[in-house]
């Protein structure tokens, strides 16, 4: 914007309230003023100051809880929309610690919507694991994975508190074609007991299907806590 224009009285509003969080001097979880409170510092109306605190609440920054307040939003972990990396990875890019949770590995049979995802007949047998993964010690993803045996014959025999499921499978049938399905979804009571969510907070959730030589080698749904992740991608013309 041109120094001849004067910003809008919202978005001066917008960059005090960043400048606060970027410098520091408001650190995650602090409680902002109330909108009286701001209405009286910046002598603007209460829709001025309420469109910066609800555009500061879209972007990620802020967390408004109703009949409690605002507050600085803890950073989004974040994953790059078209490509596939394991979770561990991720974190550790970041310069967190990567940990795993397994809940069950068993093997069942394929129902109508296992067969037609991996590409089998029904009632063929399917590897079926559930697991969480952490940052620190906070769960950021909920992992149901199924697996085509004849792709990864010994994958229920792994440690996968050793070894991300993705970094097995990539070593023992290297993806060559991936799908993603992605949607925001109301997570089951026990997946959202798992990631310590809110209640009534969403889920964004990732749906894969990777496949190897033309075969399908897995189908997963990853369940990230909306409040503590997003995806970005990246368009080249």
């Amino acid at each position: 914007m041109p120094a001849d224009i004067p910003l809008p009285l919202y978005q001066k509003v917008k960059t005090y309230l960043l400048g606060q969080i970027d410098q520091g001097i408001w650190p995650v979880n602090h409680r902002l003023p109330s909108e009286h409170e701001l209405v009286a510092q910046f002598n603007v109306s209460r829709m001025t100051v309420n469109r910066a605190l609800r555009e500061l609440t879209d972007e990620g920054r802020l967390v408004r809880l109703q009949g409690v307040g605002t507050f600085v939003a803890p950073p989004k972990a974040q994953s790059a929309l078209f490509e596939i990396h394991s979770i561990a990875a991720e974190i550790t890019s970041r310069g967190h610690r990567h940990r795993c949770r397994v809940l069950n590995g068993t093997r069942i049979e394929a129902n109508a919507e296992l067969a037609y995802a991996l590409d089998i007949a029904l009632k063929s047998p399917v590897f079926h694991t559930q697991m969480v993964h952490y940052e620190d010690e906070t769960p950021i993803q909920y992992e149901e994975r199924w697996v085509n045996p004849a792709a990864a014959p010994h994958y229920l025999q792994q440690d996968f508190e050793s070894i991300t499921a993705h970094d097995y499978l990539s070593s023992v049938a290297p993806f060559s074609e991936g799908e993603h399905v992605v949607e925001a979804l109301q997570p089951s009571k026990k997946i959202a007991d798992e990631l310590s969510m809110l209640k009534n907070e969403p889920c964004l959730v990732i749906q894969r299907r990777t496949w190897s030589g033309g075969n399908v080698v897995t189908f997963v749904r990853l369940w990230f806590p909306a409040s503590r992740y997003r995806l970005v991608g990246r368009f080249f013309a």
